[in-house]
């Protein structure tokens, strides 16, 4: 769909800028997200420092060698700075649903909307967060060897790269939520960018040629030629290009969807009977998964991870260090917890009033949740025993990390309860009423649950024998797990203090 371009259509275009940028003041979690921003803000802080570090770290090495300059040798590593840069935006960047709802029945071309919403990912402070690696090191080993022209040359060049790669994760998350079939793109994408390697199967010298494809660039930028820049510029025309129509297809896919009805067998969980009440919600949580899309991609995705993870551990030797080996498989446990459970109500939110007619509803719902999670956790368990029969994992650690994870970590989880009031849709993912703004809090919360188990077992394995910490930490998971009514009654009053404001929530987000 195209437009022409005149005096009203840029006034509409600042003004949907302008909806864009109060959308998350308006959004219903802005005093929760305010709050924990703060917390962001400290978190980019050390993440600024480690990239001004790395600065240092590759400025001595271009000053060290006469073989290549600073910048060839910037753009050499691109590849694998523009990979960190794609795989980090998946943990944290979401791609916001578009809000194309409240403008459908309003004379504006939904390509316009669109249009907003690109060049708004486009010009965001995550965007430029690089700049705090390139001009410390452009500081200390190009502007004073290359000169001022050069130096702007090489960051000019470097930022248009980066923008290129924001379009493309675009691209790749909008697809990859349409179908898990989409992961085999980027496959294929950086397994081509890494042909010079492959074909030379590996050696030394396939990572030279790897290198010195990517270093040409800066080659160019050194000597003046124009090339680089017309290069890095036409990538980002082609993929701002692909990214407007992709996400022109996904919206107009849902916008125009068709609702069809399918007879088809009902799964009874007839095994669940007896459980009563409990084993009802079971079933509810079991069908929400199998029957609607959205928390039916999470399960996927949460339980591919779980297998990448584990096969990982189990057939390479990487992660056989004290910690990286805490670190994966805390992270392997808590999968489901960090992508599914922290959500807790947001999919209920679409049915709340029903779960609201009966006394302590929500509370049966809860032990139904938290068994059902504690239940999943048998498969990162099962997954991970290989590495129990090879030797390189202790049985007590594996059994500690579990328990702890179904104990202290899920207690944490399961505390959103309290403070998740916006609806997330059962089957729509690119259009919305209102945006899915970022949930900091919910960042926040995923934060403690994968850091602090890792903070703490550090400091036990410091003073304490591996087995003493161990056995420390699965005390700890046994406390929650046999005290869970007390803290999930305590979660579910909490929610009852407030529960004309998770309504007002829940019912305003649909």
């Amino acid at each position: 769909m195209t437009y022409k371009l005149d005096k009203t259509t840029f006034g509409l275009f600042k003004t949907l800028r302008k909806h864009r940028k109060l959308a998350e003041k308006r959004a219903i979690n802005y005093e929760q997200n305010r709050t924990a921003k703060v917390l962001m803000y400290v978190l980019s802080g050390f993440m600024i420092g480690y990239l001004i570090f790395f600065a240092v770290m590759l400025a001595m090495i271009a000053n060290d060698i006469d073989s290549m300059t600073a910048v060839e040798l910037m753009f050499g590593i691109a590849p694998f700075v523009l990979l960190i840069d794609f795989l980090f935006r998946f943990l944290a960047q979401q791609t916001p649903s578009q809000i194309i709802k409240p403008y459908l029945l309003q004379p504006i071309p939904r390509a316009l909307c669109i249009d907003t919403f690109i060049s708004t990912s486009l010009f965001t402070w995550g965007n430029v967060i690089w700049f705090a690696m390139l001009i410390p090191y452009a500081i200390m080993s190009v502007v004073f060897s290359e000169g001022i022209w050069v130096t702007l040359g090489f960051l000019f060049c470097y930022y248009l790269l980066i923008l290129a790669n924001s379009q493309w994760y675009a691209i790749a998350r909008t697809l990859i939520n349409r179908s898990v079939l989409w992961w085999l793109l980027p496959i294929a994408v950086y397994a081509l960018m890494a042909l010079p390697i492959i074909i030379k199967g590996g050696s030394e010298k396939g990572f030279e040629n790897f290198f010195d494809l990517f270093a040409s660039i800066g080659t160019g930028i050194s000597e003046g030629h124009v090339w680089p820049y017309l290069l890095a510029a036409a990538v980002l025309a082609v993929v701002v290009a692909i990214n407007r129509r992709v996400q022109m297809e996904s919206i107009m896919a849902e916008v125009t969807k068709t609702e069809k009805t399918t007879l088809h067998s009902v799964s009874r969980f007839a095994f669940l009977d007896r459980y009563g009440e409990i084993g009802q919600y079971m079933k509810l949580e079991i069908k929400t998964i199998m029957r609607n899309k959205n928390p039916r991609k999470s399960f996927i995705f949460a339980t591919i991870f779980v297998f990448l993870i584990s096969l990982a551990i189990a057939l390479t030797d990487v992660y056989d260090g004290q910690f990286m080996t805490n670190f994966w498989c805390i992270y392997n446990f808590v999968v489901y917890g960090a992508m599914m459970l922290i959500r807790v109500m947001c999919n209920e939110g679409n049915y709340i009033d029903c779960l609201m007619v009966r006394r302590e509803n929500i509370l049966k719902l809860l032990r139904a949740k938290y068994f059902f999670y504690c239940i999943l956790l048998l498969l990162p368990f099962l997954l991970m025993l290989p590495t129990v029969f090879s030797g390189k994992w202790s049985l007590l650690m594996l059994v500690a990390y579990g328990l702890f994870t179904a104990g202290f970590q899920y207690f944490i989880c399961l505390q959103m309860a309290v403070y998740n009031k916006q609806t997330i849709p059962l089957n729509t993912k690119f259009v919305s009423k209102n945006g899915v703004e970022n949930n900091y809090f919910q960042v926040v919360v995923q934060l403690v649950a994968f850091f602090f188990p890792l903070l703490l077992i550090s400091i036990l394995q410091a003073f304490l024998p591996d087995h003493v910490a161990y056995t420390i930490m699965l005390v700890i998971g046994l406390a929650f797990i046999f005290t869970h009514q007390l803290w999930l009654r305590n979660i579910y009053n909490r929610m009852m203090r407030r529960k004309y404001i998770l309504l007002e929530g829940f019912r305003s987000s649909r």
